[in-house]
């Protein structure tokens, strides 16, 4: 009989047993695919938020705990634009609002201006112009003489009419919402003026309002979370010495000593949230691990005592202990292999899975590439590894009188 063939007669010799064990191993996997790729996901979709309009500076307040909810005045966003090396700006506001009406919580809010660069790089639906548009109403106004409340009953019109909202696909999809249609915050309805598509799954499932309404909502006056910064291009035979970027970064400081400009990936790769989600991830994924190299050991361990009067004669006959040693290792890994193509697909399927969601789509966007996969496949040898040694440990020590001694 073949070395090969020994091995995988040893692995079928207990089917049962090695099943479980495959599904136990599969699992952990799994969970590990899984976890690195919603991770991964996230800090994409995070990151795409700025790389999807061309952002190469991202400003926010210096010293902030977290940038996400961090505040700035929205009138540096005017004196960044002055600087030489840059093209364009926008302020951004965040936050997290809630329509308690259709039972959504948590949802994204940006605030962005009307006329800002950025509402132009989403793919729009608006309604149909057959739709009753409120800002039509501003066409009547001077045409009807004002009462002694005239000049109230304007104003409040014309508040009526600027509460108007975007809303990303996906989070329309929630809601069952269609351009022209209303959602209400704070018990004031709002017209959902457009639906829009981003290159980001985050923003796909997030709600856009002028920012002044959203710093009204938010009791936030003039005040900004980020402020988005769009650089010149190269020109050809600039002189060498700090790149435009590095000009700028160091232009925006002079500003203002509390101001943060970072490079969008440094931006995205050092915020805590997404290194917090990460290293989370990491946890659960070790978790599994411990579990899985438990499992195996305990597998291994099982068949090798079950198997002593077998390995004595192996020895007998003229088996080195490395070669025992290699056929122990070998069943192990190639059941941790097994476990891996298996857990693998689980992971692609249960992620793509709850993707669909109602409560998570537009939220989470699973991201296993080839990294992770092969991330799987080491881990998948690594437990095979560690959950073997002792069993092989075991197998080696065996003499041939004591084998036949112990059965």
């Amino acid at each position: 009989m073949r070395f090969s063939s020994l091995i995988w007669k040893n692995l079928v010799r207990r089917p049962m047993r090695s099943a479980l064990t495959l599904l136990a191993l599969a699992t952990a996997i799994a969970a590990v695919v899984s976890l690195q790729g919603i991770s991964r996901g996230f800090t994409r979709s995070f990151g795409e938020i700025y790389t999807a309009h061309s952002v190469d500076i991202v400003v926010s307040r210096a010293g902030s705990a977290d940038r996400l909810s961090s505040s700035i005045d929205q009138r540096f966003s005017e004196e960044i634009a002055k600087l030489p090396e840059v093209n364009r700006t926008a302020a951004v506001l965040l936050d997290t609002l809630s329509l308690e009406d259709e039972g959504v919580y948590g949802i994204p809010a940006m605030g962005i201006a009307r006329d800002s660069w950025i509402r132009r790089d989403y793919e729009i639906q608006r309604a149909r112009k057959t739709e009753v548009n409120p800002n039509d109403l501003h066409s009547d106004q001077n045409d009807t003489p004002p009462d002694e409340n005239g000049s109230a009953q304007v104003a409040d019109t014309q508040a009526a009419a600027d509460r108007t909202v975007w809303l990303g696909i996906h989070l329309a999809d929630r809601l069952g919402v269609s351009p022209g249609g209303t959602v209400n915050l704070f018990d004031e309805p709002y017209r959902v003026a457009a639906l829009f598509k981003s290159r980001s799954t985050w923003e796909n499932g997030a709600m856009i309002f002028d920012l002044d309404e959203l710093q009204r909502l938010t009791d936030r006056r003039g005040q900004a979370t980020y402020i988005n910064v769009v650089l010149n291009p190269p020109v050809a035979g600039e002189a060498r010495g700090p790149s435009r970027a590095q000009r700028a970064v160091a232009a925006i400081k002079q500003l203002d000593n509390k101001l943060l400009p970072l490079a969008t990936q440094e931006f995205v790769d050092t915020d805590t949230r997404l290194k917090l989600a990460g290293a989370m991830a990491w946890m659960t994924s070790m978790i599994a691990m411990t579990l899985g190299v438990i499992g195996t050991l305990n597998t291994m361990l099982t068949s090798v005592m079950e198997r002593t009067k077998e390995i004595g004669i192996l020895r007998a006959i003229g088996w080195p202990k490395r070669r025992v040693v290699s056929m122990i290792l070998l069943e192990s890994c190639s059941l941790a292999l097994l476990a891996s193509l298996l857990g693998t697909g689980m992971a692609m399927l249960l992620t793509w899975g709850l993707a669909q969601a109602p409560m998570v789509k537009g939220v989470l966007s699973p991201a296993i590439d080839g990294g992770i996969v092969m991330q799987g496949f080491v881990l998948a040898i690594a437990i095979g590894l560690l959950g073997a040694l002792l069993p092989a440990w075991r197998a080696a020590k065996l003499l041939p009188t004591e084998a036949f001694r112990e059965t």
